[in-house]
């Protein structure tokens, strides 16, 4: 039976550790009820065996788990009926990323200073977006923000869920690519120079395959800087042209029309683009104040324009569902999706649907596209690999006076 360290809060207000044998997680949750505690966190003892931080020597940034934890704790306690101050106040203690701990106990100083938790996380744009700002103060003037804390931990859980999916099915590639590259800048740059002077010494004549493979070899030792120097003109070239926001505007486009990519681009924008307004359309935002923070959050200018556009005429009175078709932009399906929640009353609802739809989308074209991906890379590899060696040996051949 697996062991579980946790921190929980008695009735009164104070906050518990200790450790506790059980079958799983909620197993653990429903003991600590039992005993008339409150869970606030749960790790495996084999977690905090193996959770050593670089924190006492690297700076900290706080990132989508870090937040998620902290709103999910938040919205435990208070559920539970705690005050928001004391709330922030154990949280302050227990928050181990230390650029976070040190925000929440500068939020809790400007709470007991008069300022609203809106107000005072506004403090911290870098670690608290507009979206998080703007839900919670629609929780607050609401007096729900018990609920806007779940809704917000659910939409954290989501984009860290569809990030560690991305980052998870994209890793193999990544390191048979730069594992194949490492093997090829060997044998181009300390295997085949030995041959060549052997050949040179030799003073036989040589097979064209292995001639080409020298003078390629010779290329990229001696112009090596010309190719790197490329790659950062074609970089550095592309970030100087999408400064200006029409030509940011106009690239962006023409990533939509890409194959393959620019129709999964467009997926995960409408995934985006889904989940964030009808999560901020659940927790009160208004339809015109949700759109432009979703145009803000869209990473693409193209899509942050059609965003714009619906925006424009909403408040001229025009349908969400049409203004998408007029956009051109948004997939049909969606389109219809949102337009059946418009005319049934449950827009929110069904933006959630069309999020959930369109990043299981997301994740079937990301498994089909790697699935391609990894041979492709492998055979590439190989082929230059196999050239590589082939060329060699056919030169020890000619030089051996071996026939074929």
């Amino acid at each position: 039976m697996p062991g579980y360290l946790y921190k929980a809060m008695t009735v009164s207000g104070q906050t518990v550790e200790g450790s506790m044998d059980g079958n799983d997680e909620a197993a653990v949750v429903q003991n600590l009820h039992q005993l008339g505690y409150i869970p606030i966190r749960i790790t495996t003892t084999r977690e905090e065996e193996h959770g050593f931080s670089f924190s006492s020597i690297l700076p900290q940034r706080v990132g989508v788990k870090n937040l998620l934890v902290f709103t999910q704790e938040l919205s435990t306690l208070v559920s539970a009926g705690l005050p928001i101050d004391r709330s922030l106040e154990i949280l302050g203690s227990l928050t181990e990323n230390r650029r976070l701990r040190e925000a929440v106990n500068d939020v809790l100083k400007r709470i007991q200073g008069g300022n609203s938790l809106a107000e005072a996380l506004g403090q911290y744009p870098r670690i608290f977006p507009r979206l998080y700002i703007n839900m919670v103060k629609a929780g607050e003037s609401g007096g729900f923000l018990e609920v806007i804390l779940s809704r917000l931990a659910q939409y954290l859980q989501s984009t860290k869920e569809i990030k560690e999916y991305l980052i998870s099915v994209m890793i193999y590639p990544v390191i048979l690519t730069i594992a194949s590259g490492i093997s090829i800048v060997i044998l181009i740059t300390f295997v085949i120079p030995r041959f060549a002077r052997i050949f040179a010494d030799m003073g036989q004549a040589i097979p064209l395959p292995t001639q080409i493979m020298l003078s390629t070899s010779e290329i990229v030792r001696s112009y090596w800087w010309v190719g790197v120097g490329m790659v950062a003109l074609v970089y550095f070239g592309l970030k100087t042209y999408t400064r200006d926001e029409e030509r940011k505007l106009r690239w962006d486009r023409f990533k939509l029309r890409w194959i393959a990519v620019g129709d999964l681009i467009k997926k995960v924008e409408v995934a985006r683009f889904a989940r964030t307004l009808g999560t901020l359309l659940q927790s009160g935002v208004s339809i015109l104040s949700a759109l432009n923070l979703v145009k803000e959050i869209s990473q693409n200018q193209a899509i942050s324009r059609a965003i714009a556009h619906i925006h424009d005429r909403l408040r001229e009175g025009k349908g969400i569902s049409k203004t998408l078709e007029e956009t051109e932009v948004f997939p049909a399906l969606a389109v219809h999706m949102i337009g059946v929640g418009e005319e049934t009353g449950r827009l929110d609802e069904m933006l959630i649907k069309v999020a959930e739809s369109y990043e299981e989308n997301v994740q079937t074209a990301l498994k089909r596209f790697v699935s391609l991906l990894e041979p492709l890379i492998i055979l590439l590899m190989g082929g230059i690999v196999g050239f590589i060696v082939i060329s060699m040996l056919l030169a020890i051949f000619s030089i051996n006076e071996i026939p074929f």
